[in-house]
């Protein structure tokens, strides 16, 4: 097997279990599925994938290595990633009920969400969160070796990027299906709280990571 081959299988190893991991991400997709629609939930999956390749590049280039380095970057984008979580926590905790249609084609008219503000909720997401950093630093030192061109290393990237973008548009289209939708057609306060309290808790975990 060529080396670079082998190499992004050993990056698509890992990072398939880190797609599928619980996080902020994922409760984004979710709750964009449930309240919003499928478009909306497909357009903030290119938004975290977006905000990905945005830490695969800058860890390529070297900036990952600074950030992780310095205590005051690190808590800067932190704190930020902090003040995001809690502040859409608290919009779902505080959202009055929405009626979740099972046939989306006859769902009742409603102020659609832009696709910069959907696109935009999906990089925030991914973006303020300084954890990634070290996540990239990790597996990158670890599983690719330092001749690998700048190029290949993007182009690993890039992949990583399309299964992020494709796990979750696959998220969003089951999360629409009228089955899950007559699942939760009843319970969009309940959504709405739900996706509050994990938005806070995930701002709250995050406040009390430290630098490694």
């Amino acid at each position: 097997m060529h080396p670079y081959l082998f190499e992004l299988a050993s990056l698509m190893a890992i990072f398939v279990f880190a797609i599928v991991s619980p996080g902020a991400d994922l409760a984004m997709v979710i709750r964009q599925s449930l309240m919003q629609g499928r478009r909306e939930a497909i357009i903030t999956s290119f938004g975290i994938g977006a905000a990905f390749m945005m830490h695969v590049t800058y860890t390529v280039l070297g900036l990952g290595l600074i950030i992780s380095q310095s205590i005051y970057l690190f808590n800067i984008v932190k704190w930020c990633g902090v003040a995001y979580l809690v502040y859409i926590g608290i919009k779902a905790l505080r959202a009055g009920s929405t009626k979740i249609d099972v046939d989306m084609s006859k769902q009742e008219p409603r102020a659609a969400q832009s696709a910069l503000r959907a696109f935009s909720l999906g990089f925030a997401a991914n973006a303020l969160n300084p954890k990634a950093v070290f996540f990239f630093l990790s597996i990158f030192s670890t599983v690719i070796s330092l001749q690998t061109p700048t190029e290949v290393k993007l182009g690993y990237g890039v992949v990583m990027a399309t299964a992020l973008i494709s796990w979750f548009i696959g998220v969003s289209l089951f999360m629409t299906t009228p089955k899950m939708r007559a699942v939760f057609s009843r319970a969009s306060k309940w959504i709405d709280r739900t996706s509050g309290v994990v938005f806070i808790a995930l701002g709250l975990k995050l406040a009390i990571a430290k630098a490694q």
